[in-house]
């Protein structure tokens, strides 16, 4: 193999920088040349790349966000789109593509897989953690202590002003974000996509907390659950507290990657790599038990991650 592109797409994570610099040196020490394409899908549907080396991802590795830029691409669901794709990864010879996203961007990896002779190797970087066969992706270490880091300083005026505060994280679809914030944070109340809240539940813990002399409380809220605004004030108007509704939107995407997102972007990146250099394609590098192996990426498109719910309960009890 000698020559190999790498490609970030979707969402940023931090670490995903971090990924791209391994790809590179850990390519460059198999004597493999590697070329990045930018802006996502994109790059492969304009042929808009850059040539990399181990001096050019110098510096990167601490930096959140992606050199190579991101973007979402909606065309790329088209059979035209991918049929493109996979022509300019055979105008310039790439014989591997090291694709680094979330959810969405292995599924487009798995249709260009279809497409090409190229090997493609997947690499899970989502803040979302919702990639099936990987304990764990880039960047959700990094986001979660983001999280807990301002959900921490909402506690001191909560409790200072005696209010409820309602804490938005990301996650549209899946709550493994809000669950893990959640336990990390002590909060009273975790909602999540994937159960069905009940308002008047919802009121009750609030007034016996307020009947066993508790009068402040978190309720960490993924975005993806519905109008959080609303709830909020149904809140306030049903059991009389003050409710303040938080947003922390991108900051959960942003910021120096911790040394956990690092490490495992690193590493990622090293299995990636050596996949690809023995000639094997169509897989996700994934961490499972606490080690770093691959799966089918058909495997990990096609299979839902499942949240575990036996945390919820955990929860609860700890919220007591």
């Amino acid at each position: 193999m000698k020559i190999i592109g790498v490609v970030t797409s979707g969402g940023d994570a931090p670490g995903m920088n971090a990924a791209i610099r391994g790809v590179v040196r850990i390519a460059n020490s198999k004597n493999i040349e590697v070329i990045g394409f930018e802006r996502g899908w994109e790059g492969l549907l304009t042929n808009s790349f850059r040539r990399l080396a181990p001096r050019s991802v110098g510096g990167i590795l601490h930096l959140g966000g992606t050199i190579l830029h991101t973007s979402r691409c909606p065309e790329f669901k088209k059979d035209e789109a991918i049929k493109k794709a996979a022509e300019t990864l055979a105008l310039n010879n790439v014989e591997g593509l090291v694709v680094i996203g979330g959810d969405g961007s292995l599924h487009g990896a798995l249709e260009l897989s279809k497409k090409t002779n190229t090997l493609i190797m997947g690499v899970p970087a989502s803040i979302d953690n919702d990639v099936f066969g990987t304990d764990e992706t880039i960047g959700f270490d990094t986001a979660v202590n983001t999280a807990v880091n301002e959900i921490d300083k909402i506690r001191d005026t909560a409790v200072s002003l005696e209010r409820i505060f309602i804490v938005e994280v990301m996650g549209r679809t899946r709550g493994f974000l809000a669950l893990n914030v959640g336990i990390t944070v002590g909060a009273e109340m975790i909602l999540v996509p994937e159960v069905k809240y009940e308002n008047e539940k919802i009121f009750r813990t609030i007034k016996e907390s307020k009947e066993k002399g508790k009068r402040s409380a978190i309720i960490v809220a993924a975005e993806g659950i519905g109008d959080n605004r609303q709830l909020a004030s149904e809140i306030e108007k049903a059991t009389g507290s003050e409710v303040r509704l938080s947003v922390l939107g991108y900051t959960q995407r942003g910021g120096n990657p911790s040394a956990r997102s690092r490490l495992l972007a690193s590493l990622f990146a090293d299995e990636a790599v050596e996949l690809l250099s023995k000639g094997q394609g169509s897989r996700a590098v994934v961490l499972r038990n606490g080690k770093i192996t691959s799966i089918e990426l058909e495997e990990s498109c096609k299979t839902d991650k499942l949240l575990d719910l036996g945390l919820l309960t955990l929860a609860k009890v700890l919220a007591t």
